[in-house]
């Protein structure tokens, strides 16, 4: 699927109503920039009582899970909400509603060269001032917003030197962020695909939303082409394979109301 420039969502109101008015919604959820707006450090995006409240709403009207690149375990002690499937170190780690968790055998199989690789590139980036390396589980994730910008390319190379290192590994770029994750092919887009089949996806009874505003969202909102579609955050717009687009989290609140009236009503 290719990406193009999204339609607003709030000018298609009523055709969205339509697609999903006699469809039961599974809504996927993206956190960090979805849930809560990008800040400095992982541990400040702490989602607020209003959002977490329209995400419990959410939840008693649809099957809803969160699909975070952050640990399984740091996303559900953040969001606080039973009854959710929790997809964690982008969908290695996938915890249903009954608390159930599924590993992905091949990530587990590398988890001691994660551990291993954390503390190399810890001590590599120790005297970068801003630099964070965040242990994410199944995966690394190199943060650099608060680098400076003449020690981002100290950053890069030491990514770089890592995966030369660990060819068992590749790197993935978010939003200031180098994700180092198993080379195994599975990503966002693949356990929201194993969510479906959990849930017996059928396209006549059920239609897939899924809202998130990272590149690697745009593997969820790929696979959900024909099936149900993406809805992007992002501001300014920018090409992506999501349908529609929306500006920031304010907007991600005002999306999940509307989906919760048209599901009570």
């Amino acid at each position: 699927m290719e990406e193009k420039n999204p339609l607003n969502f709030f000018e298609n109101l009523d055709a969205i109503k339509r697609s999903v008015s006699n469809k039961d919604v599974f809504l996927f959820l993206d956190y960090d920039g979805t849930l809560t707006p990008i800040v400095d450090t992982p541990d400040l995006a702490v989602i607020s009582d209003e959002m977490r409240d329209a995400v419990n709403k959410a939840a008693s009207v649809m099957t809803t899970s969160i699909v975070s690149g952050r640990a399984t375990d740091d996303v559900r002690s953040k969001v606080r909400l039973d009854g959710l499937f929790y997809a964690g170190s982008h969908g290695f780690e996938i915890v249903d509603p009954q608390g159930q968790v599924t590993v992905n055998e091949e990530a587990q199989e590398i988890r001691s060269t994660i551990d291993e690789v954390h503390g190399k590139l810890s001590q590599r980036l120790k005297g970068v001032e801003g630099a964070l390396v965040e242990h994410v589980k199944y995966t690394i994730s190199s943060h650099y917003r608060l680098v400076a910008d003449k020690d981002f390319s100290k950053v890069k190379k030491a990514v770089d030197d890592i995966l030369i290192e660990y060819p068992i590994l590749r790197m993935t770029e978010g939003k200031k962020v180098f994700e180092i994750r198993p080379k195994i092919d599975w990503d966002k887009g693949r356990a929201v695909q194993w969510i479906l089949k959990f849930l017996q996806y059928d396209e006549d009874k059920y239609i897939p939303v899924y809202i998130g505003d990272d590149t690697t969202d745009e593997d969820a909102f790929d696979v959900l082409d024909n099936k149900g579609f993406g809805i992007l955050v992002a501001e300014p717009v920018r090409p992506t394979k999501a349908r529609y687009v929306i500006a920031d989290t304010k907007e991600v609140k005002r999306v999940l109301d509307f989906f919760i009236d048209i599901k009570k009503g």
